[in-house]
């Protein structure tokens, strides 16, 4: 958590202000209590109080809770509360820009702990997060068959440039494309044998885009069809050796060569819980918490969740590797079965 600024927080203390709950508790040296910044006791003398960034870190300097604004009740879930509040704001106003000051008033914080704490929590700042929801609204409109030009303005997109770029830099394809599910874009694909079933690999120009797993090769390639109704699938076992040979010699415990490219299509932060995921150990695993603490987010374990169940590339982007805080596996879309054979053939290669 980030450290307390000292100044600010003690003008906080002195207003009785609200937003900073669950934000920082404040101590008493003279009687061991701590309190939120809202308690409504009287104030201590400011060289008798310290500050702490959670209750927890209070508790262990050996202050104990004050029984009057039980500061230790519900410091987490009030934080959660408004960021989800804020999420749900954005969410419901898809086709308006949302100022920082807009969204901070309606959950009562200030703009500066709102864009901490959101992208602390979520992975991304509230503008960036609803660019997302703005590209993944465009997106489904055109799934159902809108126009380019009618789910640009439904999406929220001031004009057809703006969408365009983005949706080019996210998806891999034009707008155009991406409606006509994939239409002028050529998937060569290939599909091998390994230990735990068969697996799809299929490139763009621009590289591999898709790894799949599964039990037969009609079940792979009616999965990539269906996300690329329109694309021109091409077989091509001979073409795609290199990415095979490459994507099989992962499996048996090498290093993915760095020679074979990948057409990555995500936001910026899924790039990066994807590339925290490549770093993780063959043979170990992590839970989505330290992996947010990994990429400097340690709040946003949920959105490193979504991220992971996201990824494109089995294997290749070791997502099998993680598992929940209680060290149970969580859900694989691969399926769990799989998750279970590769975790237990990593660690097999691992005792060899």
């Amino acid at each position: 958590m980030d450290p307390v600024d000292a100044k600010v927080a003690w003008l906080a203390v002195l207003k009785h202000d609200r937003q900073f709950d669950g934000h920082f508790v404040y101590a008493v040296s003279s009687t061991r209590i701590y309190c939120r910044p809202s308690c409504p006791s009287r104030r201590p003398a400011r060289h008798r109080v310290s500050f702490f960034p959670s209750a927890q870190q209070a508790e262990t300097a050996g202050f104990r809770a004050c029984l009057r604004c039980q500061p230790q009740s519900d410091q987490g879930s009030l934080h959660e509360q408004r960021i989800e509040q804020a999420r749900q704001y954005l969410e419901k106003h898809p086709g308006e820009t949302v100022t920082l000051r807009r969204l901070a008033d309606q959950v009562g914080l200030s703009p500066f702990h709102l864009q901490r704490a959101f992208q602390r929590s979520l992975g991304l700042s509230p503008k960036a997060y609803q660019d997302a929801t703005r590209i993944e609204r465009f997106t489904a409109l055109l799934k159902c068959g809108e126009s380019v030009t009618n789910a640009t303005y439904e999406a929220g997109y001031g004009s057809s440039s703006r969408v365009a770029e983005r949706v080019t830099n996210t998806l891999g394809m034009t707008p155009s494309s991406y409606r006509s599910g994939g239409n002028g874009v050529t998937l060569r694909y290939t599909t091998v044998g390994t230990l735990v079933g068969r697996m799809l690999i299929a490139k763009t120009e621009r590289g591999v885009v898709s790894v799949s797993l599964g039990h037969n090769e009609d079940d792979l390639v009616a999965l990539l069809r269906k996300e690329y109704p329109q694309a021109l699938l091409s077989h091509d076992p001979k073409g795609m050796k290199p990415e095979a040979q490459a994507l099989l010699q992962c499996l048996n415990g090498e290093r993915l060569s760095n020679a074979i490219p990948f057409d990555l299509q995500g936001t910026a932060f899924q790039r990066n819980v994807w590339k925290a995921l490549r770093d993780i150990p063959r043979g170990s695993t992590r839970t989505y918490r330290e992996i947010a603490c990994e990429i400097g987010q340690p709040t946003a374990a949920r959105a490193v969740a979504r991220a992971t169940a996201t990824n494109p590339l089995a294997v290749a982007i070791p997502c099998h590797r993680v598992v929940r805080g209680d060290g149970h596996l969580a859900g694989y879309r691969w399926g769990l079965k799989n998750k279970k054979r590769l975790l237990a053939l990593e660690q097999e290669r691992q005792e060899d």
